[in-house]
């Protein structure tokens, strides 16, 4: 492991708006924020919106300086990556973000019913092969929904056209209200200061020709999950491969 990384891992630990949790903690004793985190760290009532999968935590810190009447939480594994948005915003003494390194999948271990107003998925990989994988499946609607309220929105920002296309038509699919959905989000009228928050990978699809859609729809209540459906559609495979979360292949069709 290289001394860069060991440092990023030692402010980590040292950063009181980082939240890391073994798993053996929260199977003994849980966690004390769950259902409290405005009352005991943000020390307000105000509004907690999550990006799952958070990377480096440009949208985390870009949301927070745009909304300071709502609190944002920064959600991944990776916390070499996450340190990147976790340092911006202690060091300019941000106190409406914060940052959770845990799998996606503990997401109800972490927050209570209700908890959540608001969940952002930017750039996830679609997952295009593992349909329990991938964040817009009924399998992670029904988890969202465990959190959000009833009013919960679910914003998600790609580069893929697979995912995009799935995701609007399980939201089809569940009658779930579709706030806006656009498939080249810098050509529609949607295209303000929150949507234009870049992150990094985002940069580089636009760089490569990709159009970046998005679609923001109300996720429904707790009380429906158990009524949910997979879309019964075939979508086309996107024409590049994912490596991983972090690089890419360049576009396998030539323009």
């Amino acid at each position: 492991m290289g001394k860069n990384k060991l440092t990023k891992f030692d402010d980590m630990a040292h950063f009181p708006h980082v939240f890391q949790y073994s798993f053996e903690e929260i199977q003994e004793r849980g966690c004390e924020l769950k259902g409290h985190w405005g009352e005991l760290f943000f020390k307000n009532s105000n509004p907690i919106v999550l990006e799952l999968g958070c990377g480096k935590g440009e949208y985390t810190v870009g949301l927070g300086k745009l909304f300071p009447g709502k609190n944002f939480i920064g959600i991944d594994i990776k916390g070499a990556r996450m340190w990147t948005g976790a340092k911006e915003s202690f060091t300019t003494g941000m106190t409406n973000v914060a940052f959770l390194r845990t799998n996606i999948e503990m997401l109800t271990s972490f927050f209570a019913s209700g908890e959540v107003s608001e969940i952002w998925l930017t750039f996830p990989d679609p997952q295009m092969k593992k349909l329990n994988k991938r964040l817009t499946s009924t399998r992670f609607i029904q988890m969202y929904q465990e959190v959000l309220t009833e009013s919960g929105v679910v914003h998600l920002k790609t580069d893929s056209n697979f995912m995009y296309t799935y995701t609007c038509e399980m939201a089809k699919a569940n009658q779930f209200e579709v706030l806006f959905s656009t498939d080249d989000l810098y050509h529609s009228v949607l295209a303000d200061d929150i949507l234009s928050i870049r992150t990094y990978y985002e940069q580089q699809w636009l760089d490569r020709g990709l159009n970046i859609k998005y679609i923001k729809f109300v996720c429904g209540t707790v009380r429906e999950r158990n009524k949910l459906i997979e879309p019964d559609i075939k979508i086309e495979l996107d024409p590049y491969r994912s490596f991983n979360r972090s690089k890419r292949s360049a576009l396998a069709s030539t323009k």
